[in-house]
């Protein structure tokens, strides 16, 4: 059941926590996107019939929780992410599981939680998008007109972009210098995506400091990589990720 973590002075976030044995996995999800999504629920289900602590959350202006959607940033959704994990896993050790932006969100988490992260998993994971995936005429367009609405290819409402949002994408890159983690990264990747380029996961795998970082790529995969074989490679990954 979904609840919600009241803040002061903060938008609610819609929540789902169940406790268990062993790391907490967090599943963090994309852009414009929620924890109902069939990657969350699966590894959630998964989750569940292992006796696994898992939290999904919805970012502040997405899916069922408070806020406007217009003003999020990267810098915000990140912040709500450490709140959640503060308020339900305070301690122990954590897997960080991002869609997407949601990779770039749980690198950045990682970075502030340390040693609690035991292992990250990315599924085709987008840090630095607003860097890579803009073009000069669209960051100028930005610039001039503060948003940009574009048709979405996963629904009937607008894709929106607001200069906020590419501000703080900005003052969070990653990609050009070393990412000092440690812990064991997976990342999972079709060669078929056309919103991610395969050479993101793999200047990613190059910036991260750990030794231990494998990018696996899916031949036939796209960007959502939500077929039932990829959400067998998903939750076979995350077992391994759990294993002492």
């Amino acid at each position: 059941m979904t609840a919600f973590l009241t803040r002061p002075d903060k938008p609610a976030l819609a929540y789902r926590y169940r406790p268990g044995r062993g790391p907490a996995i967090v599943f963090l999800s994309g852009y414009n996107s929620d924890m109902t999504g069939g990657k969350a629920t699966a590894l959630d289900a998964w989750a569940a019939r292992e006796g696994r602590p898992m939290l999904r959350l919805d970012y502040t202006g997405c899916g069922a929780s408070e806020g406007a959607f217009d003003d999020g940033t990267i810098d915000m959704w990140l912040d709500d992410v450490l709140d959640a994990i503060d308020a339900f896993v305070p301690v122990g050790p954590l897997i960080l599981v991002g869609s997407s932006m949601g990779g770039w969100l749980a690198v950045l988490a990682a970075l502030r939680l340390g040693d609690r992260v035991k292992a990250i998993l990315g599924i085709a994971a987008a840090p630095d998008f607003t860097s890579w995936g803009f073009s000069d005429d669209v960051i100028d367009f930005l610039k001039a007109n503060g948003r940009i609405d574009e048709p979405s290819d996963y629904g009937d409402d607008p894709y929106v972009t607001t200069l906020g949002f590419w501000l703080s994408g900005q003052a969070n890159l990653l990609l050009d210098g070393e990412i000092a983690l440690d812990c064991p990264v997976r990342l999972l990747q079709g060669q078929l995506d056309e919103t991610v380029p395969v050479s993101v996961a793999l200047r990613l795998s190059r910036a991260l400091r750990s030794a231990d970082v494998q990018t696996i790529l899916v031949k036939d995969g796209d960007h959502r990589l939500s077929r039932d074989a990829d959400i067998a490679l998903l939750i076979a990954t995350v077992g391994q990720l759990l294993e002492p």
